[in-house]
């Protein structure tokens, strides 16, 4: 693989009395929706708090190159939309390099349009499949061509007029029904998405900030119906990002398993469909504090106090895995220093993610001698509450798969092991989480990137 050349391989030693108060960079998921929604919308956009990672911007890009104006002034970005229904064709492929959210998204957004559109990403990013935002654009009348298995790179051209489609969604996918959603916007008539699970609402609740036509009916089993009407006027608006639940999972965990620890984490987003993790630390026995609830952008936000807590195993049931897909490879790092067992069920989305996640945790977990084990759809961790001989003292590296997560979950776990813990490249952690090196610096992290210069 090509990005060898570039790896940054980090290790991370054993930590006591973490302390201090960070606030994490903006949410992902919002981010890019901010930039997607500013750029179609009519008018002025102003954004604070974006998450500045590779992803995000090469989200903005992608708009840009279809008629936005994007700038950055100060703290805040300023874009001039196009106006709904008025995306330029792009001149040449659009590059997402890891993004999977921004390219599912934007191919929703774009390949109704009736003109030619081509989506590329990185090496990782091409080995994801795209046939499930790909299957309901088909129905919409859009042309498809792509690489074997439905994946990168992928060709759209919508048609002259895109069909108005009701879609169930096949799996717990908020990026599928995302994708739909943007599709709709570009079609005539009532698009309508139904959802036999709830996943992270973020998309239904920006469209209907920036004044989409949009209604969200739940009915008695907990099945969403969402309807949108096409064609509308989209406005600009100004929007403060919250912080990112998924990158303040590992601030949270460190704190949580690092002896003496007791910090504060600002301005967190606390939508319920992200709070999975949260709620399954607090079963675990976890000592959080949620501070100053509040609301902002029609968000739920609050601060989190975390102090170091004894952790018990639980079983985290299948129902809760779309509010915390994320964090499961973090949360198995807490769970190795549970008292008893953690089972983790309903976790096949994990074998789609950057990496194959589930099978690169529980690698990764056996490596540091967590005594752990793989199911087809689980993961069970047997935990050793004192660190005892976790860690790898042979100073074998985890393989991160070119996977941030899990890359920035091993090195929490070696906050708090017996012996270091080192990954073989923290290169791709800048796509989600720029500031984390320096940030757990902050709070009396003993990490280091090999090759850089100690602070």
């Amino acid at each position: 693989m090509p990005h060898d050349t570039h790896s940054r391989p980090a290790t991370a030693r054993r930590s006591t009395n973490l302390s201090g108060t960070i606030r994490v960079p903006g949410d992902k998921s919002i981010s890019h929706r901010a930039f997607m929604f500013a750029g179609l919308a009519s008018g002025e956009t102003r954004i604070t708090g974006l998450l500045e990672g590779e992803d995000v911007l090469n989200t903005g890009k992608a708009m840009q190159a279809m008629g936005a104006k994007i700038e950055k002034i100060g703290g805040e970005w300023i874009i001039k939309g196009v106006g709904n229904g008025a995306l330029l064709a792009p001149q040449a492929p659009l590059d997402f390099g890891n993004a999977g959210t921004g390219s599912r998204l934007t191919m929703g957004l774009v390949g109704v349009y009736n003109f030619e559109s081509t989506f590329i990403g990185d090496a990782s990013l091409s080995k994801r499949p795209m046939g499930r935002i790909l299957d309901p654009l088909r129905q919409m009348g859009v042309q498809v061509k792509s690489s074997a298995g439905d994946r990168l790179p992928v060709t759209l051209h919508g048609p002259e007029t895109a069909n108005p489609i009701t879609y169930r969604v096949p799996m717990a996918s908020a990026q599928v029904k995302s994708a739909v959603l943007l599709a709709g916007l570009n079609a005539p008539g009532i698009t309508t998405v139904i959802e036999p699970v709830m996943t992270r609402d973020h998309t239904e609740k920006m469209l209907a900030g920036f004044g989409a036509e949009l209604s969200v009916e739940t009915d008695r089993d907990g099945v969403r119906t969402i309807r949108l009407q096409g064609e509308g006027k989209l406005s600009g608006q100004t929007i403060d990002v919250p912080g990112d639940p998924s990158s303040t999972a590992f601030p949270l965990v460190a704190a949580l398993i690092v002896p003496g620890s007791d910090i504060t984490i600002r301005n967190v987003l606390m939508n319920p469909t992200r709070t999975g993790l949260i709620l399954t630390l607090l079963e675990m026995g976890a000592d959080i504090d949620i501070l100053d609830e509040r609301l902002a952008g029609g968000e739920d936000v609050a601060d989190l106090r975390v102090r170091s807590s004894a952790l018990r195993g639980v079983t985290v049931p299948t129902e809760r895995a779309p509010s915390m897909i994320d964090e499961y490879p973090v949360l198995a790092v807490a769970a190795a220093f549970a008292e008893g067992t953690t089972d983790m069920l309903g976790l096949e989305e994990l074998r789609v993610k950057e990496s194959d996640r589930l099978s690169a945790v529980a690698e990764g977990l056996a490596l540091n001698g967590v005594d752990c084990t793989e199911g087809d759809a689980s993961l069970t961790v047997r935990g050793r509450p004192d660190g005892k001989g976790l860690g790898n003292a042979g100073g074998e590296r985890v393989r991160t798969y070119l996977d941030h997560r899990i890359a920035m979950s091993f090195l929490v776990m070696g906050l708090a092991s017996e012996h270091p813990v080192r990954i073989d490249d923290s290169a791709m952690i800048a796509t989600s989480f720029p500031e984390f090196f320096d940030l757990m610096a902050e709070l009396g992290a003993d990490m280091e990137v090999e090759g850089s210069i100690p602070q």
